[in-house]
């Protein structure tokens, strides 16, 4: 009988510098300029253009330490405009997902497309990909192309880090002496789940490329580290370990939690931060359809300040599982005033959904709890949604939530919404 499994080759598809390059293609004054895109409340540097990269400006490094080089080298700083960049993420996968039955978004800026069993030139799709995402959406993408998910994201690497590979790297394209050498130039910090530490450890051990890893004797590497790094062993091998999830996972736990732009000391400002995060997190559950059984709250003061340092956190059961944004609220404040102490100057409040699972899984309903909720209330949410889905987020939200927020994370550097608020769009100006 044929053997007609098909043999698997993966591709994977990032933005280069993408958040940096989201900026660029609404302001192309910043093209061939050292830009950088700043943490929450401005802190450190989380995107680098290659021209601050160049300048020596490393990842996370403080905006304090590079604030002068904006009067020096001309660098352009900006706060992170994370709504513009989820939206000119989904944009992207949307089209990437026309070149593959089947895609794993890994990031918000890389995917992993299914190519096997494809009779085309690969390495042309791969450069149509590239060409469609720059024509359409103005965002320069690498792709790495290889036989396991593991050698696609080092073939990556190699098509970012080296100018001839145009931006393409297909290693399934090579024979194995040539990838070899290529595998030989690379660090071995730079495989695929290989950290820091890790990275010190095997070269402590001899194993200073991918080649090298590739090499070792997986039987080794799972008794001396771990049965992953082992199964990374067989992925550069080429034998594919990592499976394809064409869909996400639910996630098991939500957590929306911020640093406040300034100090925070009362109460009521901690109520509408925490109604403001456990209404997000809400609108996270309620998308990948669960609900939640348990609630989290926790508060925190700075732990580098002279003033007393002050950390709690409370977890509350619900008397039904639920995605009601108005209960979760309801009991997240009940948590708050419980672990809430005047005196404190408070830095962070945050909030946990836990014990999730999917909406109508077998739960009893209690018709006598506080969080029963009828099908009006779910059409309520669902209307909610609708809502600042189509008119933009925080269109329609609770009181709670406040219309002033002095507490608000920091963005002193903010561009505009241009695609998720209409009244930001970018305007062309006629001369």
């Amino acid at each position: 009988m044929e053997n007609t499994q098909r043999t698997p080759v993966f591709a994977l598809v990032d933005g280069n510098n993408f958040y940096v390059s989201c900026e660029r293609v609404f302001n192309p004054a910043l093209e061939g300029r050292p830009v950088v895109v700043l943490s929450n409340n401005d802190g450190c540097a989380v995107a680098r253009s290659a021209e601050a990269k160049a300048l020596g400006i490393g990842m996370a490094q403080p905006w304090f330490q590079i604030k002068s080089m904006t009067q020096s080298h001309g660098l352009v700083a900006l706060s992170s405009n994370y709504e513009l960049y989820a939206d000119m993420s989904n944009r992207m996968m949307r089209i990437l997902a026309g070149f593959s039955p089947r895609q794993e978004v890994y990031s918000i800026d890389e995917c992993f497309l299914d190519l096997g069993g494809m009779d085309v030139d690969l390495t042309a799709l791969a450069r149509t990909m590239r060409q469609r995402v720059a024509q359409w959406i103005g965002i320069p993408v690498g792709v790495g192309i290889g036989a396991s998910k593991t050698l696609a994201k080092l073939a990556n690497h190699l098509a970012k880090k080296q100018p001839h590979w145009q931006g393409v790297c297909d290693l399934t394209a090579l024979d194995e002496s040539a990838v070899d050498r290529l595998m030989r130039g690379v660090d071995v910090g730079d495989v695929w789940g290989v950290g820091r530490r890790l990275k010190e450890q095997l070269k402590a051990y001899g194993i200073e490329s991918a080649l090298d890893l590739k090499r070792a004797d997986p039987a080794v590497i799972q008794q001396r580290f771990s049965v992953v790094l082992a199964r990374t062993v067989q992925e550069l091998r080429g034998i594919a370990c990592l499976s394809f999830e064409s869909i996400s996972p639910p996630r098991q736990q939500i957590i929306v939690s911020r640093s406040f732009g300034k100090p925070v000391w009362y109460l009521p400002d901690l109520r509408q931060a925490t109604t403001a995060y456990m209404s997000r997190a809400a609108v996270k559950l309620r998308a990948q359809g669960s609900v939640a059984q348990a609630v989290q709250v926790f508060i925190r003061s700075n732990p580098f300040s002279a003033r007393p340092f002050d950390a709690q956190s409370v977890t509350l059961p619900l008397a039904e599982a639920t995605d009601d944004t108005r209960a979760l609220v309801k009991v997240a404040l009940q948590g708050l005033e419980r672990i809430y102490r005047t005196g404190f100057e408070y830095q962070k409040v945050g909030v946990v959904l836990i014990d999730i699972q999917p909406k109508g899984q077998g739960a009893m309903v209690d018709l006598f709890s506080d969080t029963f909720h009828d099908q009006r209330a779910d059409q309520l949410m669902q209307v909610m949604d609708a809502i600042n889905t189509r008119m933009g987020k925080h269109v329609v939200k609770l009181a709670g939530e406040g219309f002033v927020q002095p507490w608000a994370m920091k963005r002193d550097l903010h561009s505009p919404a241009y695609t998720t608020d209409i009244r930001q769009l970018a305007r062309a100006m006629a001369r």
